[in-house]
């Protein structure tokens, strides 16, 4: 299983970015994706996450109204649209999934991109 985030950077307060996270080794368009967040001295939160069809998306009251998941099952792929960046918005961007296997089950993530929103 690899998930490969894309797509951070540096944006000012305002601005857009679009995360990738291109995922290979399972079958992508019978898992959830999600995508979840840390900054600097803080925890990893959760951001956003989608169905297995993209059909029930939720999200973080932070972010709410603000970033968008999304999905495309045909390139196994799952992004993270973000708009009206604030400062706060800065973090390392992980995805990531839940496979199951019996009784039991295995988180996996990506390495993270990193976002840093700032004047």
């Amino acid at each position: 299983v690899q998930l490969v985030e894309s797509g951070g950077g540096l944006v000012q307060p305002g601005g857009s970015l679009r995360l990738s996270c291109a995922a290979s080794g399972f079958t992508f368009s019978t898992n959830a994706m999600s995508w979840y967040r840390q900054a600097p001295g803080k925890e990893r939160e959760f951001v956003a996450a989608s169905t297995e069809t993209g059909g029930s998306t939720n999200y973080a009251d932070s972010v709410k109204g603000r970033f968008t998941i999304s999905r495309d099952n045909a390139k196994n792929t799952v992004y993270l649209q973000m708009n009206s960046l604030k400062p706060e918005d800065t973090a390392v961007y992980y995805c990531n999934t839940k496979l199951y296997y019996f009784n039991s089950y295995i988180i996996y993530w990506g390495q993270g991109t990193q976002v840093t929103v700032s004047s």
